[in-house]
């Protein structure tokens, strides 16, 4: 069952000639217990679409349901306000207030909705303790850690059990440790309550970890969804697969092709790859993430033989660029290389030509 739907969504900053489209036809949903990640570059429209669903931003056309319920229509000209929609929301800065304590913080929401005192005591203190916060309930913002105002903010948003919790970058004030740490333990946490969540995020390592569907965005537009796996395993196009991964681009040309499998010339060498769209005689980008490189000290099979310019340590492993004519390419090793020549091998199946 459909807790969120969108369908054809249209939204414009501006009017006239100065019109800008943010959102150009979206159409999503969400399922009951589903995490879905909306991801993409700045400007392609992900946050205006979760403030939009939120009731913050108003539509020009499309429609809005939560359950059964109808929040947007532009045809009737509907707009439910946000507090009508009983959405959790969780800002990118918490917005938590300074002068409350964690409990306060937590209650706000049930008070606004006048819950007798009486209920909102129990409520409050249930999520706390869901969140590990329980032993914080008197404490104020600045006397928590940024993941621990991190769960206040998300405990406030879940307090009064809304059918949809909507995050927008909810871990980007974190330092990178922590947000591995909080990544974890929002995912840990969505699974146990079996929370259904639309979030907002510009890191793809993020989306994969948390979500069960991703909506990858370009230009206001829905460039690919499918699970994570779908998504890094099988994308349908150039911006989808340089998005979702750390990759190598090599231009290239397209000798001959038998079903998805082609024959291309990359820097005077010829290369087996894996057809996404490309067709005989047609020059290409040959993509290949930096994990499935090989680097060999000898001659080896669909390989380019390119000279070793420097290697960065990443503690687990070693990075290293190498250089054939124009073309660069980044291969991961287990130790240091030392100078001088090497065969850089890619597997057909890995070596997408788009």
């Amino acid at each position: 069952m459909n807790v969120l739907s969108v369908n054809d969504l249209h939204l414009d900053y501006g009017s006239g000639a100065s019109t800008n489209q943010i959102l150009k036809g979206v159409s999503m949903h969400l399922q009951r217990g589903e995490v879905v990640a909306l991801l993409g570059p700045s400007g392609s429209g992900k946050t205006t679409l979760l403030r939009a669903v939120a009731g913050l931003e108003s539509p020009r056309a499309g429609t809005i349901d939560i359950g059964e319920r109808r929040v947007f229509d532009g045809d009737r000209k509907l707009e439910l306000p946000a507090e009508e929609r009983n959405l959790g929301l969780v800002f990118q800065s918490y917005a938590l207030w300074p002068h409350k304590t964690v409990f306060d913080n937590v209650a706000y929401g049930l008070k606004l909705r006048k819950m007798p005192a009486r209920e909102i005591e129990p409520k409050v203190n249930l999520v706390l303790a869901q969140l590990g916060l329980g032993h914080l309930g008197a404490r104020f913002p600045h006397q928590l850690s940024g993941g621990q105002q991190q769960r206040v903010a998300i405990a406030r948003a879940l307090v009064y059990n809304p059918p949809v919790i909507l995050l927008d970058e909810p871990l980007s004030n974190l330092d990178a440790k922590l947000r591995e740490e909080a990544r974890a333990f929002l995912r840990e946490l969505i699974v146990r309550l079996g929370l259904s969540a639309l979030m907002v995020t510009h890191d793809q390592a993020e989306a994969m970890a948390i979500s069960d569907r991703i909506l990858l965005l370009n230009n206001g537009k829905i460039e690919q969804q499918g699970t994570p796996q779908q998504m890094y395993e099988t994308p349908d196009t150039l911006f989808t697969a340089e998005f979702m991964g750390s990759n190598n681009r090599l231009p290239g040309k397209v000798l001959r092709r038998d079903g998805n499998r082609v024959r291309l010339l990359v820097e005077g060498a010829q290369l087996d790859g894996t057809a996404r769209g490309a067709n005989v005689g047609s020059d290409v980008t040959a993509l290949v993430r930096l994990e499935e490189v090989r680097v060999s000290d000898t001659a080896a099979d669909n390989a380019l033989q390119m000279e070793l310019i420097t290697c960065m340590y990443l503690g687990d492993r070693w990075e290293c660029l190498f250089g054939r004519g124009d073309a660069k390419l980044r291969a991961y090793s287990s130790r240091r290389l030392d100078g001088g020549s090497y065969w850089l091998q890619m597997p057909a199946e890995k070596l997408w030509a788009f």
